[in-house]
C-alpha cells in the first residue's frame, strides 16, 4: 500500500518547469547575486512567477536549491585537503579555489553567508583547515574562523568588479600574506607599542 505521506513524482510539465526555473536561477544568482528578484528569474525561465512560487515558496529556498551542490563540493574539497601532509598548502589551496569561484560567480558570498546547515559544514571544515594550518606554523595564531570569513568577505567585495586576472592574483596575495605569521613575531611589535583604547588625552578614536 503506498504511503500517504510519501511525495508523489512530478508530472512531466512540472518537472520541466522546475528544471528551466533552476536553470535560470544558477545564471541570474552568478551573475547578479541573491539580490536578484524572482520576477526576473521567471522571465529567464520563461514561466509565471507563480509557477517559481509552486516550486519554490521563499527565494531563499530557491537559493538554497542553487547552490548545494557547490557548497556540498566546497565542502567535500575543504574535508579532503584536511588530510595533506602539507597543511599551509592545504588552507591556502583552498582559500585560493575559494576566491576564484567568487570571482566568477557572484553567489559565492551569499552562499557563505545565509545561516544553513550547509554554511555550518563549510565553516566546519574550514576551521578544521585553519587548525591544522595553525598547527604547523603556516597561519598566524590569533585568526579565527569568523574573522578568516570576514577577510573572504572582503576579497569578494574587492574582487567584484575586477576583470584583469592579474589584479585578482594580486589581491589574494596580499590577504594570503597578511594570514601568515609575521616574520619578526607581532605586526606591532615591530612597528612599535601597540595603540592603547582611548583614554583622557589619547587623540586616537576607540
Amino acid at each position: 500500500m503506498p504511503d500517504p505521506g510519501a511525495e508523489r513524482p512530478l508530472r512531466a510539465d512540472a518537472a520541466r518547469n522546475r528544471e528551466k526555473v533552476l536553470r535560470a536561477a544558477r545564471d541570474a544568482f552568478a551573475e547578479s547575486g541573491y539580490g536578484v528578484p524572482l520576477d526576473e528569474i521567471a522571465v529567464r525561465a520563461g514561466v509565471g512567477p507563480g509557477t517559481v512560487y509552486r516550486h519554490f515558496p521563499t527565494k531563499e529556498a530557491l537559493f538554497e536549491a542553487v547552490v548545494a551542490a557547490r557548497l556540498q563540493d566546497l565542502v567535500a574539497d575543504a574535508r579532503g585537503r584536511a588530510d595533506s601532509g602539507d597543511p599551509g598548502s592545504a588552507f591556502f589551496g583552498f582559500l585560493g579555489r575559494v576566491a576564484a569561484e567568487s570571482a566568477a560567480k557572484r553567489d559565492l558570498p551569499d552562499a557563505i553567508s545565509i545561516e544553513g546547515s550547509l554554511r555550518d559544514e563549510l565553516n566546519a571544515a574550514l576551521d578544521l583547515l585553519l587548525q591544522r594550518a595553525q598547527r604547523a606554523g603556516a597561519v598566524r595564531a590569533d585568526v579565527r574562523t569568523p574573522d578568516l570569513i570576514v577577510l573572504l568577505k572582503g576579497l569578494f567585495a574587492s574582487l567584484a568588479n575586477v576583470s584583469d586576472p592579474a589584479r585578482r592574483d594580486l589581491v589574494f596575495a596580499v590577504l594570503a600574506d597578511g594570514l601568515r605569521p609575521p616574520p619578526g613575531g607581532t605586526f606591532w611589535g615591530q612597528c612599535g607599542p601597540a595603540p592603547t583604547r582611548r583614554g583622557r588625552g589619547d587623540p586616537y578614536p576607540k
